[in-house]
């Protein structure tokens, strides 16, 4: 680890891109690499390039992916694949109508929180293969929350892919990644 800004981080290169990623405390002795793509078009864009390379194999027809800090690498994904995307929301909104919704659990605020599926999308998604793209994914919460929404709307999740996975590596041999985070404990 190095320093920067007196904050330790943990140097990583991801897709041929370099990155310090900060590391933050998420509860008492636990610290976490943080990878925020948001306005990183750099990385954003190196990293949808190799996933789609990934990807090309399977048989999929849409990506989804949950608010807020994934929505950069689907829209590039869906660039690089020229495959559609679809983002479950974090907040129900009336103009979503008879939205489907599932709650996960969120390891950055450690608070439950509920993802929605907007009704025109549950339409496109019906009896559609679908990729569920993350940044990271560590615990596991919010892609169950998303697993759980593409039943509810009778689509088949052919895949699961994120930039990196983080904390038990073995827990996550079935994401299709470009690399992986350890946790940190005092």
């Amino acid at each position: 680890m190095s320093m920067t800004d007196k904050r330790p981080v943990y140097p990583i290169d991801i897709a041929g891109v370099h990155r310090d990623l900060p590391l933050f405390e998420v509860k008492p002795g636990l610290k976490i690499a943080i990878l925020n793509i948001l306005g990183d078009t750099e990385l954003v864009q190196a990293c949808a390039k190799e996933l789609a390379k990934k990807l090309a194999t399977l048989n999929y027809e849409i990506l989804v992916t949950a608010e807020t800090k994934s929505i950069p690498l689907a829209y590039s994904l869906s660039i690089e694949t020229g495959k559609p995307y679809v983002i479950l929301r974090k907040s129900y909104k009336p103009y979503m109508g008879k939205a489907l919704s599932a709650e996960t659990l969120s390891i950055t605020t450690g608070q439950p929180q509920t993802l929605y599926l907007d009704e025109k999308d549950l339409r496109l998604l019906d009896g559609k293969s679908v990729v569920i793209v993350d940044d990271v994914i560590s615990t596991g919460s919010t892609l169950q929350g998303m697993r759980l929404l593409m039943e509810k709307a009778n689509a088949n999740v052919a895949a699961e892919a994120a930039i990196l996975t983080e904390g038990e590596r073995a827990k996550w041999n079935q994401i299709v990644s470009l690399g992986h985070l350890p946790v940190f404990s005092d």
